[in-house]
């Protein structure tokens, strides 16, 4: 009898001990139900029935991190937005909008010099107008 209680004590003590150390040493965020110290107390205060409840309670499982993504490495994201065509289109008006105004920039600068010829001339002002446009 003896030599089943000696071997059965020891398993129960280790137990306890492992349940303890494996309560206090797991990060809080990972505790369900009461917080750390009073899961702590109840592993301490009852021996095994603690250590039980602890594992089947208790000790929540590893939820995966959530991964985060820079938007250039998120697939979702890669596909709202239009394709390399679509983006070559909007780049090429751009520039020509670009060139426009800047030659609109040049003929404002030098208005004595030839016009640009995709612009037609303006007209001369009125000499009615003080100011020497119309407006």
């Amino acid at each position: 009898m003896v030599r089943l209680l000696l071997p059965a004590l020891l398993l129960l003590i280790a137990f306890w001990v492992y349940s303890i150390v494996d309560c206090a040493l797991l990060t809080p965020t990972r505790h369900r139900g009461v917080s750390k110290p009073v899961w702590l107390l109840i592993v301490v205060l009852l021996p095994v029935l603690g250590g039980i409840l602890w594992f089947i309670v208790g000790r929540g499982r590893q939820r995966p991190q959530p991964v985060v993504r820079a938007p250039d490495d998120n697939p979702a994201f890669l596909g709202t937005i239009g394709s390399i065509s679509d983006q070559d289109e909007r780049i090429r008006r751009l520039e020509a909008e670009l060139a426009a105004l800047d030659a609109e920039a040049l003929d404002e600068l030098d208005p004595d010099g030839p016009s640009h010829p995709q612009r037609p001339a303006s007209p001369a002002p009125d000499d009615d107008d003080p100011r020497g446009a119309r407006g």
